[in-house]
């Protein structure tokens, strides 16, 4: 195959095989759909996962997300997803959030289970927020995993996976102006590019609608009992978002913005080019509870 007779053909055949022996190498594959192919996101949702006083049940947790990565990376059990994004070798970050709303135990002992059942040591594995600067795994790692809760913010619009890594700068309040336009930018730095291989951004109590800076409204918040797992922060992001605009309209009764609008969720497609946050070329894949889907 030489000049102009390399085909279209030849070249998807191509990809395929370099996918292929990628697999075979227990090499992640990040970018893993064609151009014209729409990005999967999994939507799960379990009622059955919160206790009549909000407490995560761990079990019903772990069969979500081993639903969800089952599901995302077409395996017939979750440790063979698994294996499919980490490699024994790696050192392994697992970001969270400990903000009122924090990232639940129950969620961070799953995702830890994952990676640990890729053949990961104890070891090599972090579980932090606000130290992630001081932790030693965060500042070498090979990998990350990325989780936190959905939720309004004074700053952004909505807290979200992508600005869950605002805490890889050593001054965040950098990324403050323009309503965060530029956290998108934050995924290109070098101690972030290219690791993430895997986004859970937690919808199992969000909180749609808040005032002030540190503002936390427990009567804005509400039992989704859903998880939004996915490779592309963006595109979990954008249907997070969907889910959050959905009910403050049911709720206040009227269309009520988000103040600040939740620009950083677009421009991280159209500015920084991190992922897509067109739901158009979004595949949702939904799994488990339809009432109260809003989307």
């Amino acid at each position: 195959m030489k000049g102009k007779d390399f085909s279209r053909r030849d070249f998807l055949k191509t990809g395929t095989l370099a996918a292929t022996a990628a697999l075979l190498l227990n090499k992640p594959i990040l970018n893993f759909a064609k151009s014209d192919e729409k990005t999967p996101v999994i939507l799960i949702r379990d009622m059955n996962v919160l206790g009549s006083d909000r407490k995560v049940n761990p079990d019903v947790i772990q069969s979500m997300l081993d639903e969800a990565v089952k599901k995302l990376f077409g395996t017939k059990d979750a440790a063979a997803a698994w294996k499919k994004i980490i490699k024994p070798s790696d050192i392994v970050g697992i970001k969270t959030n400990v903000w009122k709303l924090g990232t639940p135990p129950e969620v961070e002992n799953s995702l830890k289970k994952g990676v640990l059942s890729a053949g990961v040591d104890a070891g090599k594995i972090s579980i932090n927020d606000r130290g992630i600067l001081r932790d030693s795994n965060f500042q070498n790692a090979t990998a990350l995993i990325n989780s936190r809760p959905m939720r309004t913010h004074y700053w952004s619009g909505v807290g979200s996976l992508l600005k869950n890594y605002i805490m890889f700068v050593p001054k965040p309040s950098d990324y403050h102006p323009d309503s965060c336009a530029n956290l998108g930018a934050i995924w290109n730095l070098p101690q972030v590019k290219g690791k993430t291989r895997l986004n859970v951004l937690v919808m199992l109590t969000p909180m749609f609608h808040s005032v002030g800076p540190m503002g936390y409204s427990p009567e804005h918040i509400w039992n989704y009992c859903g998880l939004i797992v996915g490779q592309d922060p963006v595109a979990c992001d954008a249907v997070g978002l969907k889910i959050i605009e959905a009910k403050r309209r049911d709720f206040f009764k009227e269309d009520k913005p988000l103040n600040p609008h939740a620009k950083h969720i677009e421009y991280a497609d159209t500015r920084h080019h991190i992922g897509t946050a067109d739901m158009n070329k979004i595949n949702l894949i939904r799994i488990g509870t339809s009432e109260g889907l809003l989307i």
